[in-house]
């Protein structure tokens, strides 16, 4: 009779939390890991940075499986933009990223902003999630990457 378990296969138990100064390492790790959105200037991100991020511009979520965190999402609330969305290419795939995007929109629009914004390099499979969760694109930004727009009416239109 146990052996019938054996065609079961269990994913594990993902954790999602607030991030935390103390998560900056795993953070930059997981930025560093990414083969999509890659940095051209990987100095550009260091340590303080995240830390303003995380207690002085706005608020993060990680995703952890196994004590591990498999993800990341940042929003910067003084520009009203998603700073950060970054999940660890062992964990790909298992919608890590689009559940972490998704609470800290909520989060966002629950916090009284109206619309925000994001950036991403074009043929990513982060351009394809914006377009799929119903993400306007508004155009490319000087730096080459697609500029996506959502309004907190438009969000609660597509949750409903």
């Amino acid at each position: 009779m146990l052996r019938n378990f054996a065609k079961f296969k269990f994913l594990p138990v993902q954790i999602f939390r607030t991030a935390t100064r103390d998560d900056i390492l795993q953070l930059h790790t997981i930025r560093m890991a990414v083969k999509e959105n890659a940095l051209s200037d990987p100095g550009r991100i260091i340590p303080t940075v995240y830390q303003e991020m995380l207690e002085l511009n706005g608020k993060g979520w990680v995703c952890e499986v196994n004590n591990k965190i498999a993800g990341f999402a940042i929003v910067d609330m003084k520009n009203k933009n998603i700073w950060a969305l970054f999940v660890h290419p062992d964990f790909e795939g298992k919608g890590i990223g689009k559940a972490i995007f998704r609470l800290m929109v909520n989060w966002s629009f629950d916090q009284g902003i109206d619309k925000l914004w994001l950036g991403t390099a074009p043929g990513t499979r982060a351009e394809h999630l914006y377009a799929t969760v119903g993400w306007e694109k508004k155009g490319i930004d000087e730096n080459g990457e697609i500029r996506f727009e959502c309004t907190k009416e438009i969000w609660q239109a597509l949750a409903g």
